[in-house]
């Protein structure tokens, strides 16, 4: 079984988290939302209807113990932590998430409940601008919100279509929202389309594809960076 892969700015904190790839697993349990590509965030410890009937693409937790993620299969996964490691998060962002705001929701979600603390945050494997080709209706969508963000993000292809760099875009969202760089690991921004042996994809195999499973758990104990 492959093992999920770490990112140090949140190893760093202590917390204990995957990006999954091919044959690789989660913990027991793990909570993870229905996800249908909107902004809803699943609050881990509130109660209420069972959360894998909860459509959310974006879900907190601030249970010791208890993990929480998100599942994609090109769209960009970002894990999410407070400074303390006792608030964490998990991120589903396609094209229509980041074009409805689910980064800058679920990001306003993590520092609700971090009581002041920095968030610190990780992006994984997602389709990249190698790779990723999208139509007007895509552009037009990103357009919209993120304007400002898009030089090298979203490049003419051919007629009437572009290359889109998902994880690039994600990347400046949190930059926008306030993360310094140091506080966004990219160890992972493997293109998931390129790399069938580890990674899976629906570009690339369609309703065939698998789905990457990917988790963070909040600490027991807080702690601090040095």
């Amino acid at each position: 079984m492959s093992a999920s892969l770490e990112d140090p700015v949140l190893s760093a904190l202590g917390v204990a988290h995957g990006f999954g790839r091919r044959g690789s697993s989660v913990p027991d349990e793990t909570i993870f939302p229905r996800q249908v590509h909107g902004v809803a965030v699943l609050d881990a410890g509130a109660g209420g209807a069972p959360p894998g009937h909860v459509a959310a693409d974006a879900v907190v937790s601030e249970k010791a113990g208890v993990s929480v993620g998100v599942v994609t299969a090109d769209c960009v996964p970002i894990l999410l932590a407070s400074e303390g490691g006792g608030t964490v998060g998990a991120i589903h962002a396609g094209w229509r998430g980041l074009a409805a705001g689910v980064i800058e929701i679920g990001l306003a979600a993590m520092r609700a409940r971090a009581r002041g603390e920095e968030i610190y945050c990780a992006v994984g494997p997602s389709a990249r601008g190698c790779c990723y080709e999208v139509d007007p209706p895509v552009r037009d969508g990103l357009l919209e919100r993120h304007a400002g963000l898009l030089a090298e993000v979203l490049v003419p292809h051919a007629a009437c279509h572009f290359q889109l760099d998902l994880a690039l875009l994600a990347c400046r969202v949190l930059e926008r929202e306030g993360l310094a760089g140091g506080q966004i690991g990219t160890r992972h921004l493997e293109c998931s389309i390129c790399d069938p042996l580890r990674f899976e994809s629906y570009r690339r195999e369609g309703d065939a594809a698998g789905r990457m499973s990917h988790y963070i758990t909040p600490s027991a104990t807080t702690c601090h960076r040095g």
